[in-house]
């Protein structure tokens, strides 16, 4: 830690026993698992085959897959920290964990079952919803493990780490996809090209593809001390999440770093969840340029989160996200102008390179921020801020885009809440955050 970041101790928990090596790799390997749903269902995949071939048409289904997140988003927001609560108070984040887990996986199976058909999409829009809302609960019970799994002089690498193998496993799963089963002609295994079988096969790889990757995590995790059975867990928790809530909000430091990341988070989930719509609204692109673009922006991404994980622990947790989120708002008001496929290409791969490193940064400062004892339900409340405006852009986005009748305007909201998050941390007097 930098001497700017010297008031963080007060805030840090005791260092915890160091986890071995293969539990480290475990937990990293979490994000590796959990790319798949990113990847091939949230943004560059099924997003796409939603918009091109289930919905009426691309405007009317970018405005319906904004619904879905905003209700996905609203649930989170209900959701995250009260069970984060409880597992603080019972020690069942793993099996939580486990729990959410299954849940994504059945649901990203199950996409399997949209047709190409107007008629399917009521089930399609409530599958990836609940998809979602497991996928973003999951990772509230993930990250609280950090510090366990790292320890505080090493939470930069290891969360960079993580993201890093995140967006590596994206790369893996869209070019498997695309060999297995986009690209082939015939298509492999049987499949039903005009029944858009081989598009809608990869949700069964990504379902898979979870479900294996995920287990190592959920068998060597270090064990949480059970505190208090489920019953008393679910009171003890509900009733110190109010305490946990008045805490949080009399604590300046924490305070304006978790408004400040309300804003920009909302701007990047807003980003994946309709990057992939809008290069197929706006430049053309089909199913098989939009999972090269994919897995092109996973490469530049993962060399993004790999280059400032190894100095992240040196510059500063809030320096990392500011110059992060300051480039992604730039890029991202570049990307309205292009009129080209061409340019659009090139500033999209300069966006890969910053979304790691704002996540990851965020996520290593939240666990130095987090108190031992109630850290699930400060990752819950990291969760919330990340969620309990979530249902703002992409409602922002649909709204707007139905309004112009044009992607271009409604992308317009991410680049706006981007640049709201960096000037709000950028200007305030948060010496602590570095």
């Amino acid at each position: 830690m930098r001497v700017g970041d010297a008031s963080l101790v007060a805030h840090m928990t005791p260092p915890p026993r160091r986890a071995g090596r293969a539990a480290i790799f475990s937990w990293c390997l979490f994000d590796w698992a959990g790319s798949a749903f990113n990847t091939i269902v949230v943004t560059f995949v099924f997003a796409t085959y939603f918009v091109r071939a289930v919905a009426p048409d691309p405007v009317s289904g970018t405005a319906a897959w904004a619904t879905a997140q905003t209700a996905a988003g609203l649930t989170i927001a209900l959701a995250a920290a009260p069970l984060g609560a409880v597992a603080d108070r019972g020690g069942s984040g793993r099996v939580l964990l486990g729990v959410c887990t299954a849940l994504l996986v059945a649901c990203t199976a199950a996409l399997w079952f949209v047709r190409p058909r107007a008629t399917d999409a009521p089930m399609a829009l409530a599958l990836v919803a609940g998809a979602t809302v497991a996928f973003e609960v999951a990772f509230v019970f993930y990250n609280a493990m950090l510090p366990d799994i790292a320890g505080p002089a090493r939470l930069g690498r290891v969360s960079g780490l993580g993201w890093g193998m995140g967006y590596a496993g994206g790369i893996v799963c869209l070019g498997l996809c695309l060999v297995l089963l986009i690209d082939p002609r015939p298509p492999f295994f049987g499949l039903s090209g005009a029944q858009a079988e081989p598009v809608r096969a990869t949700a069964l790889f990504a379902s898979a593809w979870i479900a294996i990757f995920a287990l190592p995590l959920l068998a060597l995790a270090p064990a949480p001390v059970r505190r208090a059975p489920w019953r008393t867990a679910l009171r003890q928790g509900l009733r110190t999440l109010g305490a946990s809530l008045r805490a949080a909000a009399a604590d300046r430091v924490l305070r304006r770093f978790l408004v400040a990341r309300m804003l920009y988070t909302d701007g990047l989930n807003t980003l994946f969840a309709f990057g992939g719509i809008f290069a197929a609204g706006t430049f053309g692109m089909g199913a098989r340029q939009v999972l090269l673009l994919g897995i092109a922006l996973n490469v530049t991404a993962g060399i993004g989160a790999a280059g400032f994980a190894l100095m992240q622990d040196r510059i500063g947790d809030r320096t990392t996200v500011l110059v992060a989120v300051g480039a992604l708002a730039g890029i991202g008001a570049l990307v309205l102008l292009a009129r080209s496929a061409s340019v659009f290409w090139v500033l999209a791969l300069g966006l890969g390179l910053f979304v790691g490193p704002a996540q990851s940064a965020s996520r290593s400062l939240m666990a130095r921020l987090a108190p031992e004892d109630t850290r699930n339900a400060h990752f819950g409340l990291y969760a919330l801020s990340g969620r309990v405006t979530g249902f703002v852009g992409p409602a922002a986005l649909g709204a707007v885009t139905a309004a112009f009748a044009s992607q271009r305007a409604g992308m317009a909201v991410v680049v706006a809440l981007l640049a709201s998050g960096w000037v709000l941390l950028a200007t305030a007097s948060i010496d602590a955050v570095g």
